[in-house]
């Protein structure tokens, strides 16, 4: 880190630090500048850069600071606080200043990055934003989190391979299970598949290994034909509805503290005529599949053995518009289902593939199977996304005709003779739009569900104690699957067996003296978090602290002005304003 000039002691004593973050921030902005302008800034004893704000060397050289020049407040102006907001907690936790005096300015994707072709106007812009966050960590104060007890029991949300291996996880960390599905069957898609990529295990068989091992915990109640239709509590102490299918309909309340999702996700509908879907011939790769592994000898079409198969990669996936996502793990199905269907046929009857793809993704080690389909004989042909293949039925109405152009001979127009077309199809999300509802789960612009981060929180949403796995929040295979779950797993059972779990305390609070509860605040919180109450003999507001997620919706429609969020109250962000103001203000003169 380099050093500022360090300020005579203030009212308050507050420490800056403005990341390089490895010339993505300083290629944009010039650091240096920044730090001599905010460093004036009342309070500011302390004002550094440094290369990695996050490094261990930087954090251990705030914790020094914080220490040798009793800091009672700091800045950290890197990139998004959704990357490093707790670490910089910790940081100050590590250092004995309370984690709630620290503010996060995000100089990254705020700042540098949307401003690359203006670093004086990306310099100015960073002044204000830092001090912004210095206004605002002047008026912080100490807060403690929330502490709630928690109930050591978990609800799992579908009974697919991500929630029977979940299920099986929470199960033998001595936590009591609810595994509630939606079917009347366990195993979800993996329960119906043979051989699967890539460890060569029977769907089936692996299914049902789960369910007998599930069998043999009696802390696991399993619920079928069963949908949760109801979430009351909060967290650490949910109470949830089952909606069983029996003879009567019956409703089952249950206590948990916590709940994983893994409701699965669908596969992508034709409609009649996309890509030839109709014909005689065309079928799903899922279809395809299952023709393959029901085979006793060579694959048969109307009759006659098949002799040649053509496979139409991205359907459903990376669409103009509609599905823009691609869904990984359909390539290497289809190389995989390629490689069962030439060993069928066998040397004797070679079979002839033909793979047309926008882009083949048979990421990590699956290329290996892909090698493995081009020494087999398929032939892989690459056609512009702009221009997808044309399927239609042969001229003596017997066979399909397949007709495309291919990149890698120069975009020439090829036309292939199929007795099969397979249609790899992509996943898509499931419909689960009462669950969202009752769970309040955010969706992606996927419409898969989303995490709060892919890479530091990837099974938590922002509904604490609700985690997702599996597909129903990305693509996945089944491996993927598995690891997303035991995920979910660690992550809840980490705070269930500890018997208590500790809430952000940046949420709402009520002036009870302004307040006459005209219900405003409960209309607009999707959480539910205001309570009506009686309190100095009138009737008012008050907030359920663990149920509420500090998102600030009820502040501004209440018209007594009776509500302020704590960590960013109305006195911050005015002041916060004021400081950027403040620096703006010459630059638009």
């Amino acid at each position: 880190m380099t050093d500022a000039a360090v300020k005579p002691d203030g009212e308050r004593r507050i420490g800056v630090y403005v990341c390089h973050c490895g010339g993505n921030i300083s290629d944009y902005v010039n650091v240096e500048d920044v730090v001599a302008k905010v460093q004036s800034q009342p309070g500011v004893v302390v004002a550094k850069t440094a290369m990695f704000t996050c490094s261990d060397a930087s954090q251990q050289e705030i914790i020094n600071d914080i220490n040798e020049q009793k800091l009672d407040g700091i800045v950290v102006a890197s990139c998004s606080p959704k990357l490093h907001t707790f670490t910089f907690r910790e940081v100050a936790k590590r250092a004995g200043l309370n984690p709630y005096q620290y503010t996060q300015v995000n100089l990254r994707e705020q700042c540098s990055w949307a401003h690359t072709d203006d670093k004086q106007g990306a310099t100015d812009k960073a002044v204000g934003l830092v001090n912004a966050g210095i206004a605002r960590t002047r008026l912080t104060e100490p807060l403690e989190p929330l502490v709630v007890e928690t109930v050591p029991k978990a609800v799992v949300i579908g009974a697919g391979v991500t929630g029977l291996r979940a299920a099986l996880g929470l199960a033998d960390l001595g936590l009591s299970v609810f595994l509630v599905e939606r079917g009347s069957e366990l195993g979800g898609r993996v329960g119906g598949f043979a051989e699967m990529y890539p460890h060569g295990k029977n769907g089936r068989q692996l299914v049902q290994g789960l369910i007998e091992e599930l069998a043999k915990r009696s802390n696991v109640t399993v619920f079928k034909n069963a949908e949760v239709v109801g979430k009351g509590g909060s967290f650490g102490n949910y109470q949830v509805d089952i909606r069983v299918a029996a003879e009567p309909t019956e409703i089952v309340q249950v206590e948990a503290g916590s709940l994983l999702v893994a409701t699965g996700s669908d596969t992508y509908q034709l409609s009649e005529g996309e890509f030839g879907w109709g014909l005689p011939g065309v079928v799903t790769l899922r279809e395809f599949k299952a023709r393959v592994e029901e085979s006793e000898g060579s694959l048969v079409q109307n009759g006659r053995p098949v002799r040649s198969v053509a496979y139409i990669y991205c359907v459903g996936s990376r669409q103009r518009e509609g599905n823009k996502y691609c869904s990984r793990y359909c390539c290497t199905a289809a190389i995989h289902a390629s490689l069962q269907a030439a060993t069928l046929a066998g040397e004797s009857n070679r079979l002839r593939q033909y793979h047309l793809y926008r882009d083949v993704r048979s990421y990590g080690k699956y290329e290996l199977l892909y090698n493995e389909a081009r020494d087999s004989g398929s032939v892989f042909l690459r056609y512009p996304d702009d221009d997808p293949p044309v399927v239609q039925q042969g001229a003596t109405g017997e066979g399909l005709i397949v007709t495309a152009k291919d990149l890698l001979t120069e975009g020439r127009e090829l036309t292939i003779p199929a007795d099969l077309v397979v249609l790899v199809t992509g996943m898509v999300p499931a419909e689960n739009e009462d669950l969202v509802k009752t769970l309040k789960l955010p969706l992606g612009n996927d419409g898969f569900f989303n995490e709060i981060h892919p890479k530091l929180r990837p099974v938590e949403t922002v509904v604490d104690g609700v985690y997702i796995c599996g597909t129903c929040q990305s693509p996945k295979n089944s491996a993927e699957c598995a690891a997303s779950g035991l995920a979910a797993v660690t992550q809840s059972a980490s705070i269930l067996k500890r018997g208590y779990a500790e809430l952000d305390p940046l949420v709402a609070v009520v002036k009870t003296d302004d307040c006459d509860w005209c219900e405003a605040c409960l209309k607009a919180c999707p959480y539910e978090a205001p309570q009506k109450v009686e309190a100095g003999g009138k009737t008012v507001a008050a907030i359920d602290r663990a149920a509420c997620k500090g998102c600030g919706g009820c502040v501004p429609v209440c018209p007594k002005d009776a509500i302020d969020l704590q960590g960013y109250t109305d006195a911050q962000v005015t002041a916060m304003i004021d400081a950027m103001l403040e620096e703006l203000a010459p630059c638009q003169s």
